[in-house]
């Protein structure tokens, strides 16, 4: 596409709530702007069903099946090591928080002092599949969050993966070591409709 059709698409994005739009001012010519998934963003309509299925399917297939919990679990942490993005323009506490968002957890962080740091999840892409059976899922969830950190800051360590019912969220992530210490040292993004003072 053009880059004035691209534009026009994520503006309207932008003016859904479903993208954020970062403008930078430049010394000579035209702002740059940068986009990213609005952390907040809700989405209206019916959201496609078949993946929420196919969860569903992959976790009652599982569970039928003689797989432990921990093989789950280590098959998610090689699964976070894909995941782990690399980005150097970004911290590497900013990617981990990205790849929350871009997997639609909508997380928010809670700083503590020194160097915790806990992610509060506002949303569970998940919900189907862990009705099904929540130890399956959310232990392939916290491998995959072994698995993020392992690549991003490996002297950070999961301190605590607490599940929530799926369908209420809130599930909290605990980290402890380096990756949280920088986040508190980092400025943190803006909610929509926010101004700097």
């Amino acid at each position: 596409m053009h880059p004035n059709g691209v534009r026009t698409h994520l503006e309207r994005l932008g003016d859904a709530g479903l993208v954020l739009r970062e403008r930078e001012r430049l010394a000579r010519g035209r702002p740059r702007d940068t986009w990213t998934i609005n952390p907040e963003a809700m989405p209206g309509g019916d959201p496609p069903s078949g993946y929420a299925e196919l969860g569903r399917w992959l976790v009652r297939a599982i569970t039928a099946g003689k797989l432990r919990l921990r093989d789950v679990e280590a098959t998610g942490r090689q699964i976070g090591r894909e995941l782990a993005p690399d980005d150097s323009d970004a911290s590497r506490e900013q990617q981990l928080h990205a790849v929350l968002v871009g997997m639609g957890f909508q997380p928010s962080r809670e700083l503590a002092s020194g160097d915790r740091l806990t992610y509060r999840l506002a949303n569970c892409p998940y919900r189907e599949a862990v009705a099904e059976r929540q130890q399956v899922v959310c232990g392939l969830h916290r491998g995959l969050m072994r698995g993020l950190l392992d690549v991003l800051d490996p002297k950070t360590k999961l301190a605590g993966f607490v599940p929530r019912d799926p369908y209420a969220a809130g599930c909290l992530i605990e980290l402890r070591g380096p990756l949280a210490s920088e986040a508190s040292e980092q400025p943190q993004p803006m909610a929509e409709g926010a101004t700097r003072r």
